[in-house]
């Protein structure tokens, strides 16, 4: 793995623990959170057949979950809506609040991953009131961790910037190494997008190390994507950025980490965008739309169409068209709900000299680019 600065950091806490994957419960417990997600798809199916003999309908919710949670990194959104719900109804009728709360997380879960925001704010805010009943403090702070994460996905970072950071103090007090990473990456986050690269690199960097240490590859992979971002935009050096999404590539590869993988390629293209490597970012970025649109994920297809419609208009698109196309993904991303989005359009058709954009143009504009 990259070797990173070891840098001493006044956030820096006592996270010892290897990372751990709560949301594999019952006879799936043992499973690693580095385990192949066909691999966790097949077991999950297996242990929930066996649970369905048994009669045992607690064993079935959290086995149930677990095929929830395989399907939705897969893509496989149909099925993951239908393994979720299901997981609910079983837990439900048995009055398990703690395997309620882990169903309706997953459903909240999957929710923002399809662009769905208000679901996901009410499913998980669900799970967290289950969770903080039935005295789960795992299921309450992954489901609050939820809940600031679609907040910072809008743009609302007043409101999810103190969560963050209790999620993070919490996560760090328990020694959860999985949730220190996620929470030090939306910090992270949240600092790239203000323009605080000199910070946004030291906490992806101590993900980094955190990751590494406690053996999460998925958390490693996710901040390597973050480095690779910082020091592109920062310091413009593209060949470093590339490598590093590189490795994370690895990593998503082996577990089959599809919506990581779409966003790796979607980052690979704005790396290659920013050093003028049009051509291939544009093949880059209609990789990552594949990827995207296969699982339904509205905002990566969203973004991904962005940086597309970018490069062809480098490459000598028409200006009418990029213009058109522009408009269609301002309305796109509001739908979605997310705040910037037509500030991020208006940079954009700045950027490339096609403004003002038409108003209200329908979504089907952007049809050229969404193959």
């Amino acid at each position: 793995m990259t070797q990173l600065p070891q840098r001493e950091s006044a956030r820096a806490g006592g996270v010892e623990s290897k990372a751990f994957a709560p949301e594999y419960q019952g006879a799936l417990g043992s499973l690693s959170v580095n385990a192949s997600l066909t691999d966790v798809l097949a077991r999950g199916v297996e242990e929930l057949r066996a649970a369905e003999q048994a009669g045992d309908r607690s064993e079935m919710a959290r086995c149930g979950l677990a095929v929830a949670e395989a399907h939705r990194r897969l893509g496989d959104v149909a099925e993951a809506d239908r393994a979720w719900k299901a997981s609910y109804r079983t837990a439900r009728s048995v009055r398990d609040l703690g395997a309620m709360a882990w169903a309706l997380w997953s459903g909240g879960t999957l929710a923002r991953q399809r662009g769905a925001l208000a679901l996901a704010y009410r499913l998980l805010g669900l799970a967290a009131e289950l969770g903080e009943r039935g005295g789960d403090v795992v299921v309450r702070g992954y489901s609050l961790a939820g809940l600031a994460e679609t907040g910072r996905i809008q743009g609302d970072y007043e409101a999810v910037r103190d969560l963050h950071a209790q999620l993070l103090a919490e996560a760090r007090e328990r020694g959860e190494a999985r949730h220190t990473v996620w929470a030090l990456e939306g910090i992270a986050q949240m600092h790239r997008n203000t323009g605080s690269y000199d910070t946004a690199l030291d906490l992806f960097e101590e993900a980094a190390r955190v990751a590494e240490a406690a053996d999460d590859r998925r958390g490693h992979a996710w901040a390597l994507r973050g480095i690779a971002d910082v020091v592109s935009v920062r310091d413009g050096d593209a060949e470093r950025a590339l490598a590093l999404l590189a490795e994370a590539e690895l990593s998503c590869r082996q577990m089959n980490l599809s919506s990581a993988l779409a966003y790796n390629h979607k980052m690979r293209g704005n790396v290659l965008y920013r050093d003028g490597r049009y051509a291939s970012a544009r093949d880059a970025y209609a990789q990552a739309l594949d990827g995207f649109a296969a699982m339904a994920e509205l905002r990566g297809t969203a973004l991904s169409r962005l940086g597309l419609v970018k490069s062809l208009a480098r490459l000598g698109r028409d200006r009418s068209k990029t213009a058109a196309e522009l408009a269609g993904l301002a309305d796109d991303l509001e739908r979605i709900g997310l705040r910037h989005g037509r500030d991020m359009v208006g940079k954009a058709a700045a950027e490339l000299g096609v403004g003002p954009l038409p108003e209200g143009t329908a979504s089907a504009a952007g049809e050229g680019v969404r193959r």
